[in-house]
């Protein structure tokens, strides 16, 4: 019954998602047949043809269902979650990648535990037993690892896994939480969840599956790596 009465308003950033977009989108609807939600696109003005297929999706899914929110350019990882969040209706809200790496079969996963424990947050989690990440090189898999151990370490956020992007927040928390957040970029997720954390925040969490981008170049590259550990220090300092 409380599942009924829920809505979901699932965020999702894109930037040069033309190829991927359309079957994300399938995939939502897929598994999440008797779930209310309205998916929300915010598109970072990708040249790439992203925003003609959101429309093209919206035709067949309806304006209710899809919601295209673009902006003129790149600012911001997020800024994008901010302004998705003005425009969301649900109750509820996930945010996750558009390039597959998260796969829309877990959400029925989130919903149920969110249910289930009365959660605040519910984050995918690669590294426990039921998780893990299909498609990185070693050395790719080394410093995720390493980098997640250096902030449970520094800052013991109470998750398995601090750097994943792919979660379940009740609305109002995360108004709260992200009000309190000042990082823009990748950092932004570790920081969510510190604050998060840091106010008393009941989090749960959900093994995933984490599975390298489908189509397109990976977006993470060295100046990401010294944003996060720039991120780090700051949150080492001010949480």
């Amino acid at each position: 019954m409380e599942k009924e009465k829920n809505k979901y308003s699932i965020i999702v950033p894109t930037y040069n998602e033309r190829l991927n977009i359309a079957f994300l989108v399938y995939l939502i609807f897929k598994h999440l047949k008797d779930v209310d939600f309205e998916i929300i696109v915010v598109d970072d003005g990708s040249p790439d043809g992203t925003q003609e297929v959101v429309k093209q999706l919206q035709k067949l899914y309806g304006e209710d269902r899809i919601l295209l929110r673009a902006r003129p350019r790149k600012l911001g990882l997020g800024t994008a979650y901010i302004h998705g969040l003005k425009h969301a209706s649900g109750n509820f809200v996930v945010i996750m990648d558009a390039d597959l790496s998260h796969h829309p079969k877990y959400l029925p996963s989130f919903i149920r535990k969110q249910i289930e424990t009365g959660a605040n947050i519910v984050t995918g989690t690669r590294y426990v037993r039921g998780g893990g990440v299909h498609g990185w090189n070693l050395m790719r898999k080394l410093t995720s690892r390493g980098a997640n151990v250096l902030a449970q370490t520094l800052l013991w956020p109470g998750v398995s896994d601090l750097t994943g992007s792919f979660r379940l927040y009740q609305r109002s928390v995360l108004e709260d939480v992200i009000n309190s957040c000042v990082s823009k970029g990748y950092v932004f997720q570790m920081e969510m969840i510190v604050r998060a954390s840091r106010k008393g925040c009941h989090i749960a969490e959900v093994p995933i599956t984490f599975v390298d981008r489908v189509y397109g170049s990976s977006k993470l590259g060295g100046s990401e790596i010294v944003e996060y550990l720039k991120g780090l220090a700051y949150l080492l300092v001010t949480t």
